[in-house]
């Protein structure tokens, strides 16, 4: 005959080998995460030795390794940065960085406002904002995409709050092959007068997309910054003044080793009228002109098209001459 206590008794001990083996697991887990937060801390601080060592000065204050149990990642309640060669130093707020162990390759930053940059003449630039946050994904050899976003900028200087300011901004850099792709886009971009020759500017829009030729080789050998000797394609290049009219320019650039501009641009225009309104708000002493020299590309249609052209720092809008472009760094 069937007996119920001895079935219930090995049902039993199932019950209490799998409680058995998912401590084991967890303590497996566990001591794993903390091995690998213990690398994580030690790596980065012998990261921020070694940047002294090069005449750097580094600070991450307090800085812990949090997250667990199912991510991971590095925090500091205030970040600072110091070139004493250049005169140049960085401090912010507190910065979070965090990945998860599902997903180890993608990771996430977050640093808290308010940042100041002080500048070789002693003066300090002043950066507040809501947030930001900077996002990548990692392969193998290099980043497959690094991103950066943010909400509600200010940018101040000696003591003045609010000279720059943003409602939103984000960018993107990717590799494509050889070529780096790069994208960026910005709204409720607003300026102070005094920053701009006492001009009102309406808030600006807009957007970018572009890719720089070789650029993983310009990167790898710390020559990005340097735009001698770059080239690629602008896909789109959006500036839109107000809430109407904007200027769209496209095409193919190259600069030679002394900063001159070659291109071959089209440069269109949406809503004219618009585009019109808001130059002649911020030149008014060029009213009349501005307003004819777009009565005549009504002419052309609602969305008018016109060749720019730059051949060595000289550029010509269609047939008529815009002067010269300065060399470039």
């Amino acid at each position: 005959m069937h007996d119920p206590s001895r079935a219930n008794g090995r049902f039993g001990r199932r019950i209490i080998w799998l409680g058995v083996f998912i401590v084991i697991v967890i303590a497996a887990y566990t001591t794993g995460w903390f091995w690998l937060a213990g690398r994580i801390e030690s790596q980065t601080r012998t990261a921020l030795a070694k940047m002294e060592e090069r005449g750097l000065k580094a600070e991450c204050a307090n800085l812990t390794i949090r997250g667990y149990p199912f991510r991971i990642g590095v925090y500091c309640d205030r970040v600072a940065f110091e070139q004493p060669a250049q005169a140049v130093s960085v401090a912010a707020g507190a910065f979070r960085s965090a990945g998860q162990i599902y997903d180890p390759m993608r990771l996430v930053a977050e640093l808290d406002s308010p940042a100041t940059v002080t500048v070789p003449d002693g003066g300090q630039i002043a950066f507040d904002w809501q947030t930001l946050r900077a996002s990548t994904r990692l392969t193998q050899t290099l980043p497959e995409r690094v991103s950066l976003e943010g909400t509600q900028l200010r940018v101040g200087a000696n003591g003045r709050p609010q000279l720059v300011s943003a409602e939103n901004f984000e960018a993107h850099m990717r590799p494509n092959e050889a070529d780096v792709d790069l994208a960026s886009s910005f709204g409720g971009l607003v300026f102070d007068p005094s920053v701009i020759g006492d001009r009102t500017v309406p808030p600006l829009t807009g957007e970018a997309d572009l890719s720089v030729k070789d650029g993983l080789k310009l990167l790898a050998e710390n020559r990005a910054r340097n735009l001698r000797g770059q080239s690629g394609i602008v896909r789109k290049l959006t500036l839109q003044l107000g809430e109407k009219g904007a200027l769209i320019l496209s095409g193919p650039y190259s600069i030679d080793q002394d900063g001159l501009i070659d291109a071959d641009f089209k440069v269109s225009i949406s809503d004219p009228k618009a585009l019109a309104i808001s130059l002649a708000q911020v030149f008014p002493e060029q009213e009349s002109k501005i307003k004819q020299g777009f009565a005549g590309l009504a002419f052309l249609g609602s969305k008018p098209s016109l060749p720019l052209r730059i051949t060595k720092g000289k550029a010509t809008l269609g047939f008529i001459p815009l002067g010269g472009i300065p060399p470039v760094d």
